[in-house]
């Protein structure tokens, strides 16, 4: 006979369900490590408290309303003849009428701030970063630096950062919560998202649009470090004796999942552009 799970097992479930959104706490938004994630979390509270007076009313009330008319409730008022009232229906229409019209100001303004193609104001000059979204990982193009990383993404803090996406086979979608928003990548096509980060860490990024069995493991690490240690990483992937030649790219094209970050020492001129080429003319998996 199958023994039943007792009350104690079940309660024990839903406690680790619950620890574990902790997480979603930890490496979202919520948690933000940079401008534009500071942003939308400011956006998201101050929404969230506006509906608070939305929904408030209504769990406040109802249980109150079915009280007072149940059917025992013997003392209730009956009002037959009872059709219209202006102020109950100043009550139900310009409260809503009035928080739909603030949100409405508030989120035209804000979409525009934290447009993802809108450049982030700094007076240190902007990184550029080519991101390209292969089977499963993503490749980090430093066209001035003339480096490429896989599954790793250094930047300096409190510099921005401006990143050119595409897609080298389907189309993906690139998030990092802590920092900004999510952007897709698609074949022949290129994206932009701008982003940067006000503290030191390691901030988790994913592809969120699923592309095949190894959907769950495209995640790459987006290190913050001080402007001291991130030229001396570049100095460091500068010195590593591999290089992303042809035979290199149609190595990394293969699905795969790396199980730690790949660095190239050099790329070939124009490789992002050549990406961009070769997908418009059908045959991504060509560097030349």
């Amino acid at each position: 006979m199958k023994r039943r799970r007792g009350p104690g097992r079940i309660v024990a479930a839903a406690l680790l369900l619950s620890l574990g959104g902790c997480d979603a706490l930890r490496l979202g938004f919520l948690n933000a490590a940079g401008p534009v994630a500071g942003g939308e979390r400011h956006l998201f509270i101050i929404v969230s408290i506006v509906l608070v007076f939305v929904i408030g009313p209504v769990l406040l009330l109802t249980p109150i309303i079915a009280w007072y008319y149940r059917l025992s409730n013997k003392n209730s008022v009956y009002r037959p003849e009872w059709e219209f009232s202006w102020p109950l229906e100043g009550l139900i229409w310009i409260p809503p009428v009035g928080i739909v019209i603030g949100l409405a100001f508030l989120l035209w303004t804000d979409t525009h701030r934290y447009d993802p193609y809108r450049p982030i104001r700094s007076s240190l000059p902007t990184i550029e970063v080519q991101a390209v979204g292969l089977d499963w990982k993503w490749l980090f193009i430093y066209p001035d630096r003339g480096i490429a990383t896989v599954n790793q993404l250094a930047i300096p803090v409190g510099q921005p950062v401006h990143l050119s996406l595409t897609s080298g086979t389907v189309m993906q979608s690139l998030f990092v919560p802590q920092l900004a928003g999510q952007i897709y990548a698609m074949a022949g096509m290129t994206t932009q998202l701008n982003l940067a980060a006000d503290r030191p860490g390691t901030f988790i990024g994913e592809n969120t649009q699923f592309n095949g069995n190894g959907f769950q493991q495209q995640k790459f690490a987006v290190v913050a470090m001080s402007p001291g240690d991130y030229a001396q990483w570049l100095e460091r992937v500068r010195r590593s004796a591999q290089p992303l030649d042809a035979a290199a790219y149609a190595q990394l094209f293969k699905k795969s999942a790396p199980a730690s970050p790949i660095f190239y020492s050099s790329v070939p001129p124009r490789l992002f552009q050549n990406i961009l080429a070769k997908s418009r003319a059908g045959t991504p998996e060509a560097t030349r």
